[in-house]
């Protein structure tokens, strides 16, 4: 009997994108276009010259050119039963889309996957979840949903409830659950209902630190278990933690899959400092936390940058300007930041109200914020996490996990000309006396 429980043979996706859609102001607009889709774009009808098809394509909702987008490229590989793998690479490499595909919420373009067991999907907050149902009556549509008999489902309940602590809601509408409280329930019906396979996105990025540890204590029980586990995960810590192998993918190419060590470090080697001035668009600001539809950060520039990439000198302190535009009007918005090693280790975290400033009233407009912030860190590559949250609900009002990354010189702009590096990633302060000799 194989032990094969994921087999991915030339899998691809492939989006049409199109140019411009098409705007009618007015009914004359409406009633010329549809008289110059009939006789040509010239207003005339186009000569009979030549082979006619007999296949009449439906008229586009889209004018311009259109063009083609692979997000997934003849992907193969194999995964074994019982096997831990973790999928990395860029914001767009096509980590989600695969997932999709192989959970059939999406069909491919091409290619075919095999699939022995079942499977339970953790792909996006409350996946599967009706919004006027209660959360108990949530995990039983979910567990038949997955494929679980009632009994098993019961068998499972109280369990299932106490390990996403909403035990005091239970009963009440999940549409008035935070999105802590959503994802929570989603992983603990996904975990705990006995599916063979479990695929799992990055939704575990809603849950705060204690619930993270627990869900990836949860996987690794799952894992003893002899379950399989695809994870899609940006914290290369998590990945390094819990994933045997790994998969990198790459502009929608597997670029490669083989122990978790090797591939992270080759992932992690290809990641250089951002220019100086970093532009941000609109998908790297996360969804876990809300839309972008209030506030959003355009750019991230560091004003004291030495060379031509975000750079910051041994010991010297990081300045930044970011560029903010405000769509709608906030009454408290609380800007912060936070830094984390490649592996996704939290390092620090500041915000502008760490010492009892209020926060800020803004209108509509394009916003430029100045930061200077102490440099405690060791040489090295770092990210840099910026983000602003409403300063009475916590709501977030953006987040972007990976504005840009950015090293920390080896060489300082004072008199050391070298620093050696022993391990760590933060510099200490320490007062040491003169040696003095006692016997």
């Amino acid at each position: 009997m194989s032990n094969i429980a994921i087999r991915v043979e030339n899998i691809s996706k492939q989006y049409q994108i199109a140019a411009a859609r098409i705007r009618h102001d007015t009914l004359r607009d409406q009633i010329m276009h549809s008289v110059k889709s009939a006789f040509g774009l010239n207003g005339h009808a186009s000569p009979a010259s030549g082979p006619r098809s007999s296949v009449v394509s439906p008229p586009s909702p889209f004018d311009g050119q259109s063009d083609t987008f692979w997000a997934l490229k003849d992907i193969s590989f194999e995964i074994k039963q019982g096997e831990v793998v973790g999928i990395i690479g860029r914001n767009g490499a096509g980590k989600s889309t695969l997932l999709k595909v192989l959970s059939r919420i999406m069909e491919p373009s091409g290619g075919r996957a095999e699939i022995y067991g079942r499977v339970g999907s953790l792909l996006e907050v409350g996946t599967g979840f009706h919004a006027e149902l209660t959360g108990r009556e949530n995990i039983y549509l979910s567990g038949v949903i997955l494929g679980m008999r009632k009994n098993e489902i019961r068998r499972k309940f109280d369990e299932i409830v106490a390990f996403a602590e909403v035990e005091k809601f239970i009963d009440a509408p999940v549409k008035h659950y935070s999105s802590g409280m959503y994802v929570r329930l989603a992983f603990a019906v996904a975990a705990h209902l006995e599916m063979e396979i479990m695929l799992i996105d990055e939704v575990l990025a809603v849950g705060d630190v204690t619930f993270q540890k627990k869900c990836l204590g949860k996987i690794g029980s799952v894992v003893s278990e002899g379950r399989t586990v695809l994870f899609v995960s940006h914290n290369m810590a998590a990945i390094s933690q819990i994933c045997e192998n790994v998969i990198r993918l790459e502009q929608g190419v597997l670029k490669e899959k083989g122990p978790a060590n090797l591939v992270m470090e080759s992932y992690l080697g290809g990641i250089r400092a951002d220019p100086a001035t970093v532009e941000i668009p609109e998908s790297k600001h996360s969804k876990h936390y809300g839309g972008t539809s209030k506030m959003r950060l355009c750019r991230v520039q560091l004003i004291t940058g030495y060379t031509s990439t975000f750079m910051a000198l041994w010991k010297e302190p990081i300045r930044l300007l970011l560029t903010i535009q405000v769509n709608q009007p906030v009454k408290h918005a609380v800007f912060g930041l936070g830094i984390r090693s490649l592996q996704g280790t939290p390092i620090l975290a500041v915000h502008h109200n760490d010492y009892g400033e209020d926060p800020l009233p803004l209108d509509p407009g394009v916003y430029q914020i100045q930061v200077t912030l102490d440099n405690p860190l060791r040489a090295g590559r770092y990210v840099l996490e910026v983000g602003a949250h409403n300063g009475i609900s916590t709501d977030f009002l953006f987040h972007v996990p990976e504005a840009v990354t950015f090293a920390v010189s080896d060489v300082s702009n004072g008199t050391e000309k070298y620093v050696h590096t022993f391990g760590g990633l933060v510099n200490g302060s320490s007062v040491w006396t003169a040696p003095t000799m006692i016997s």
